[in-house]
């Protein structure tokens, strides 16, 4: 098994855990929204999200730092305790990352759910995430074309809608309560959009012909447990913790609406992508680099490890990052629903923008420019297809 590499005092990394709800230390970012404000950032808030972009930029500008193009002195990396982040959590735990880093410090940040991640980056609070697409994209847009960069794919599938075990099909549905992990974030927008192909009306208020409760995970696996929800569309290792320990089943495995026909690989989708900000990548290529180079270990090191040996590594960063490990069938069960893969699928992202316009958590907007993989394929030394929208 790998071990972390050993770092300096300068060096060592540090970790906290956030959820939707919480703030960052020593930056509140009002996390916990009701229903309305979160309609307001999601949708009305793209002056909000320059005015943050800006002023991130101007604080930045106005503090001692050093030139462009040297090494950052500190990263900060955000991810989430999910299966699903299996390569952050591998280049966390086993030193893949701070290895490549060198002198450049790595802290990092726990959350539960996209949104609440960009408006850390946003603020400033993080400088590069593991992140589902649709708040990628939703930032991007809302920015115009101003906040973020996707460098790199992390995960593919591993997204399921399970319900109650009387559902036995879409017409089931009328009039259910159902859950996905925050507004905006990409399992709620392809529960939207899967619901709108089945001619089911939905609102981001939660009202309509199905009501969908953005729900942190752990409550939601409470709130089914406790009868008090029908089901939700989530990401490993929900889906299966609800499966295997709650009697939930599966309707929809996401990765039967993927024909390959917009990226080339049937069956598969975007789960988790890297994204940094992008003013913090021109002043510190390097470091974005030498994460990519620490991205690109873990990913490799998670398709050549032994199922028994990557099991157990993820597991004990789980526990580190999400405060519990995860029974040996979920797990596994988990890791047979994902592809690890550095590429972003990027052709398929111009139908997740049109996912989550329907689903009317973003707006129509050209996305050309939203990848950057020239410093992925110099990593790689392969072509990795941004497909017409940025660089490669």
């Amino acid at each position: 098994m790998t071990t972390p590499q050993d770092k300096s005092p300068q060096n060592q990394e540090s970790s906290t855990r956030i959820v939707a709800g919480q703030s960052a230390p020593k930056r509140p970012l009002g996390l916990k929204i009701g229903i309305a404000a979160g309609i307001l950032a999601l949708i009305g808030g793209g002056a909000a999200v320059a005015s943050a972009v800006n002023s991130n930029n101007s604080t930045a500008a106005a503090e001692q730092s050093a030139p462009a193009g040297n090494p950052a002195a500190e990263l900060k990396l955000g991810y989430f305790g999910n299966v699903t982040h299996a390569p952050a959590l591998v280049g966390v735990s086993q030193g893949h990352i701070a290895g490549e880093l060198g002198d450049t410090k790595l802290s990092t940040q726990v959350f539960n759910a996209g949104p609440a991640a960009i408006e850390a980056l946003n603020a400033g609070a993080i400088d590069a995430t593991y992140i589902g697409p649709n708040p990628a994209i939703n930032s991007y847009v809302k920015s115009a074309g101003e906040s973020v960069h996707i460098i790199a794919g992390a995960a593919a599938g591993g997204a399921q809608l399970v319900v109650k075990p009387e559902i036995n099909s879409p017409a089931d549905l009328a009039g259910k309560t159902l859950a996905s992990p925050q507004l905006g974030g990409t399992q709620d927008v392809a529960l939207r959009a899967w619901l709108a192909s089945q001619g089911y009306k939905t609102n981001v208020d939660g009202s309509g012909d199905v009501a969908i409760n953005p729900t942190e995970n752990a409550q939601t696996l409470k709130l089914f447990q406790d009868g008090k929800l029908d089901g939700a569309w989530l990401p490993e290792p929900w889906a299966s913790r609800l499966v295997l320990t709650a009697g939930a089943k599966v309707l929809v495995d996401e990765k039967d609406l993927w024909d390959g026909s917009l990226s080339g690989k049937p069956g598969e989708f975007p789960t988790t992508i890297l994204i940094v900000n992008q003013k913090f990548a021109a002043e510190h290529p390097d470091t974005v680099k030498a994460l990519l180079k620490g991205h690109v270990k873990s990913v490799e090191w998670l398709n050549k490890a032994a199922d028994a040996e990557k099991a157990s590594v993820i597991n004990a960063a789980l526990k580190e990052a999400a405060g519990a490990e995860l029974k040996a069938d979920v797990i596994d069960r988990s890791l047979k629903n994902i592809v690890f893969t550095v590429d972003p699928l990027a052709g398929t992202y111009e139908k997740l923008l049109a996912d989550g316009v329907a689903a009317g958590t973003t707006k129509q907007a050209d996305i050309n420019g939203i990848f950057d993989l020239t410093a992925l394929n110099g990593v790689t030394a392969e072509k990795t297809s941004a497909a017409g929208l940025g660089k490669e």
